[in-house]
This record gives C-alpha cells, structure tokens and sequence, in this order.
C-alpha cells in the first residue's frame, strides 16, 4: 500500500530559472536541493501539502534526464508514491513480474528509492520511496497538490493496472468515460488519452491554493500567461516549464 504522493517530478532547463515561478511567483518552500551525481541531475524537492514537486535539471545532455531534455523539452517527468517499506514493496513488485528499473532501493533525494519501467504502468514512469521520516501532515505551503491528470489509450485498463499494483481505490464521479483513484488527501484522474491531445502519460497538475486571491494577485504582478476564470486559473506551459497546471480556490473533499 502507497501512504500518499510523495513528488511529481518536472525536468526543468535551469533552476534558478524554474525557482522564479515555483519559489518566487506560486511560493512553494525549498524542502531539500542537492545534486545527484550517480543520476545526473541536480534536484530540489518544494513543498506542496501532504506532497512535493521535484525539479530536475540535468548535469548534462548524456545523462537520462538530458537526453529527455533533448528529446521532449521541459515537463512532467515521473510520480511517485511513498511506500512504508520500499524495499518490501520492491521485492513484491518483482515477484508478481512488474518490469522493474530498480529491484533493490537506492539513495535518491527522497529518501531510499526505485524506480519502476514505464512499460509497468503504461507509459508513466513510477517511482516508489521511503523517506527518512515520514511525513503526517501537511507542511506550510500556499499550494496543496490536489490531482494528477494521467492521458490513457484505455483508461479502465491504466486505472485497473494502478488500483492493482498499489491499491488505489476507485472515487464516485459523474460518469463519462473518466477513472479517479484515491491517493492519500490527492488523486489521480485518468482520461482518455484523445481528450488531452494524444498524449500518454502524465499529462496535467492541479493545485489547491490556501489564498486563491493572493495567488492570482502575485501572477498578475509578474505577468504569467494565464487563462482566468470563476475561483480558478489555468497556466501557459511556457510560463510554469512545460506543465500544464491548474489552481482553484475549492477545497477536493
């Protein structure tokens, strides 16, 4: 079983750049930064609520998230989820024949991971962690990380696939060919994948912010391309680095 969604990862060009809007504009906290040689990259985790958003910028356009870079730009890179054990829930993985990147856990910025193939939950590539110390609440953060869009070619078997690996249950929505999991206080919403331009994968994140008002007020000061409407916004990509993001104003029960 999956305790919540640690991180979404976003592969970002540069930094300092990508902590202009994340850091200065939405005001998300720098929970941890350093650089992970073994990886390639060098990474920072910001705090969004019960969840994080971890950035990651290349060392270099050899190492896997360069290559990615290269081929498709800045944005959505991988989820994950924080596990009890996981190292147990690794070796469980294996043993039912999910096509693994990592069998045992390794060090990452989120504690010990691994990572699954992207071939084990169509197309999306998972990561599974177990941080030092497991977080209960929600850190102070304006923004809370409220649901992860996922595109699929079929959506019941890409939500069977996650309700069966990690136990997510299934939450009542108002019909149309649309599957939403429970994942601690988030969700993921799987659609299918023609609705959000073809693509599979994780495709869209949507937010919760604490002062609705003030987060509008702080992106119209600093001019971010946006498309307004009643008690939300949606943000360019070319603003947030690639991620289509939405933030409303309505707590998710």
């Amino acid at each position: 079983m999956m305790r919540r969604i640690h991180h979404v990862g976003v592969v970002v060009k540069h930094l300092k750049e990508a902590y202009a809007f994340y850091r200065g504009v939405l005001g998300l906290p720098l929970v941890r930064e350093a650089e992970i040689t073994d990886q390639g990259v060098r990474a920072a985790l910001l705090a969004a609520g019960e969840s994080e958003l971890e950035l990651l910028e290349p060392l270099g356009p050899d190492t896997p998230v360069g290559r990615f870079l290269a081929r498709r730009g800045e944005g959505l890179h991988h989820l994950c989820f924080e596990a009890y054990d996981v190292g147990a829930s690794l070796a469980e993985l294996a043993r039912r024949g999910v096509p693994m990147l990592d069998r045992v856990p390794r060090a990452g910025l989120a504690g010990q991971i691994g990572f699954l193939h992207p071939t084990a939950c169509s197309g999306v590539l998972v990561e599974i962690a177990t941080p030092p110390a497991p977080a209960d609440e929600e850190r102070p953060s304006p923004l809370r990380l409220k649901r992860l869009v996922i595109g699929a070619g079929d959506v019941g078997v890409t939500a069977g696939i996650f309700q069966s690996l990690f136990g997510f249950t299934e939450v009542a929505m108002n019909g149309g060919p649309r599957t939403m999991l429970a994942v601690g206080r988030g969700t993921l919403l799987v659609v299918p994948a023609h609705e959000v331009g073809g693509t599979a994968g994780i495709v869209a994140l949507s937010f919760v912010a604490e002062d609705f008002f003030a987060l509008t007020a702080a992106l119209r000061r600093a001019g971010v391309p946006r498309l307004d409407g009643t008690g939300e916004v949606t943000v360019e990509p070319a603003a947030s680095h690639g991620v289509h993001l939405h933030i409303s104003r309505y707590m998710f029960p």
